[in-house]
């Protein structure tokens, strides 16, 4: 019988080219590396003067539910939001146009000339500024207090992302919609692009008392442009 020798080199070569087609090192995916990548990300949105913001329900709530189903828009860090609340109640869903400021929620239905102030707690939605926060609060503070899990990488389209699984405690999710059930884990993936920029948080636990749980998608994105939000 015949043996082929395959000359180590040849190898050595094979396995460069692989890794680095695919961007994978064993540092890239080590899971201490993928939490100091979050806390850089947490930091460009800490200090952004601005965020560009979506959060959005990932198929539909439950039945019966009344609930977030999206809410897009901008804010900055006072905090502030202005832009379209969409939620469900009962057997229906509601848009309007919303502007928070200084703790109190306004809102503009589309049959409406004008905003009226609401409580979004009524409707089982949360206050939309909450979900911007001061710096070190709201969502992006979530990234650095993420129990790191699984780290891959994929590619989408044009870009190759980092994808970080893991859990976040049930008290912090509760800070921004004050349904969730605070003493649960929920179940937290994030896409880093190679800059350490976020491309999409998605979250999933029990957001509803008594519910299936629900999955909301958040893109979020930091921007130097000023953000002056005031009252309608």
């Amino acid at each position: 019988m015949r043996t082929f020798r395959i000359p180590l080199l040849v190898v050595a070569v094979t396995v460069f080219a692989l890794t680095a087609c695919s961007g994978q090192t064993k540092t890239d995916l080590d899971p201490g590396n993928a939490a100091k990548r979050l806390d850089a990300a947490a930091e460009v949105l800490a200090q952004a003067e601005r965020l560009d913001f979506s959060l959005t329900v990932d198929g539909s709530l439950p039945k019966g539910v009344d609930g977030l189903e999206s809410a897009t828009g901008f804010g900055n860090r006072t905090p502030a939001f202005d832009g379209e609340v969409k939620i469900a109640n009962g057997s229906s869903s509601l848009s309007a146009d919303v502007i928070s400021v200084d703790g109190q929620v306004w809102a503009k239905l589309g049959f409406s000339p004008s905003y009226f102030t609401i409580d979004p707690g009524e409707y089982g939605a949360p206050d939309p500024a909450a979900l911007i926060g001061k710096p070190g609060e709201g969502v992006a503070a979530l990234l650095s207090r993420i129990e790191v899990g699984e780290v891959t990488e994929e590619r989408d389209g044009k870009d190759v992302l980092t994808t970080i699984t893991g859990t976040v405690a049930g008290t912090l999710i509760a800070e921004l919609i004050p349904s969730a059930d605070a003493d649960a884990d929920y179940d937290v993936t994030v896409r880093l692009t190679e800059d350490d920029e976020v491309h999409d948080v998605t979250l999933t636990g029990s957001f509803y008392p008594g519910q299936d749980d629900v999955t909301y998608i958040v893109t979020v994105l930091a921007s130097s442009e000023s953000a002056t939000i005031t009252a309608p």
